[in-house]
């Protein structure tokens, strides 16, 4: 797979970057390895369109379906953020033409500098099914998930349907990435890797956006822990917040730490991101508050083991099927 993220959830798989990079493909988070594609200059010049699968005027992005040296792939492309050191570069600059004047408004089109128009292209390639589907536009349903669904119906699913995790162990074993690392305890037990997620420009500290994957591997997601994992869990959320704290100047309390469920990838790990900054994935049912993890496990050794859960699901996803045929929908 092209070396991207859509993420560190950036995503989002921040997801982390553009700019050159909107010329280099990159890992996106959910995603399996494939292979690299080694000239980073004319990478995209083959990419051949099959559909558009999603369009987002909220996130200034599309999600495209094609192929790419004979191999399925998807490619999104974002519009990078205006950056205030930019301001009076645009404004004297820029050619401008007036569309509309009434009263005390106007409207102009700007056509910035060439430097200033940059895209953000991210590539997964090769591009399977489930990386189609992840990305198209489907209605979503919200799915209750017992204690019991989840043993008997998510469980399996994971067994046999999750994404590759071979990215995630290239970034612990350092084999990938080590560069963006912005801290690490190396502890086995209670430590993790804290990087920028692909959806930040590393520019913009409003989007800030930071990806915690801790060292172990036997940790799928919030359904797995336990009381025994507080000691990790209190880890990240101190340490966490204190690398965050020294290397980009922003403190724990404008800061919002948390877990999703469902995740997009199957081990576990946790979102730094500006509080002010309306990430993909932080609504309410989506997103569990660390601190709130904590305190419910303190309270309770067994509490996501038993707890029913709810979470949103597209409507064709692999899993919501499961749901259906198991009479649960």
């Amino acid at each position: 797979m092209a070396d991207v993220t859509a993420k560190r959830e950036n995503e989002s798989d921040g997801s982390d970057g553009f700019s050159p990079e909107a010329k280099r493909p990159r890992r996106d988070p959910d995603d399996e390895p494939g292979s690299d594609v080694e000239d980073p200059g004319h990478v995209l010049s083959g990419f051949t369109t099959t559909a558009v699968l999603r369009e987002s005027s909220r996130e200034k992005a599309i999600f495209i379906h094609g192929k790419l040296a004979d191999q399925e792939a998807v490619v999104i492309l974002e519009r990078s953020p205006i950056g205030k050191e930019n301001l009076a570069e645009i404004f004297t600059d820029s050619t401008q033409k007036l569309e509309m004047r009434n009263d005390f408004y106007s409207t102009y089109q700007l056509q910035p500098p060439a430097h200033l128009c940059e895209i953000k292209a991210t590539v997964v390639c090769p591009a399977t099914e489930k990386h189609v589907k992840k990305y198209q536009r489907q209605e979503s349903l919200l799915v209750e998930e017992t204690g019991e669904d989840y043993r008997s119906i998510t469980l399996p699913y994971i067994q046999k349907k999750s994404f590759s995790l071979q990215w995630v162990f290239n970034i612990l074993e350092k084999k990938a990435e080590a560069d963006r690392i912005v801290y690490e305890d190396p502890n086995n037990k209670t430590g993790f890797i804290l990087l920028p997620d692909f959806k930040w420009d590393q520019k913009q500290m409003d989007d800030l956006y930071l990806i915690a994957i801790v060292h172990q591997r036997n940790i799928k997601s919030l359904r797995d822990l336990t009381s025994e994992h507080l000691p990790l869990l209190e880890n990240i959320w101190k340490k966490g917040k204190e690398a965050i704290l020294q290397r980009y100047n922003i403190p724990g309390n404008k800061l919002r730490v948390y877990l999703h469920y469902q995740p997009s990838y199957y081990h576990l790990h946790v979102h730094f991101t500006a509080l002010r900054y309306d990430a993909p994935g932080c609504k309410v049912e989506c997103a569990h508050l660390l601190a709130d993890v904590i305190e419910n496990l303190r309270s309770n050794p067994r509490y996501y083991q038993t707890r029913t859960l709810y979470f949103p699901l597209g409507e064709e996803h692999w899993l919501l099927k499961k749901f259906r045929e198991a009479g649960r929908l």
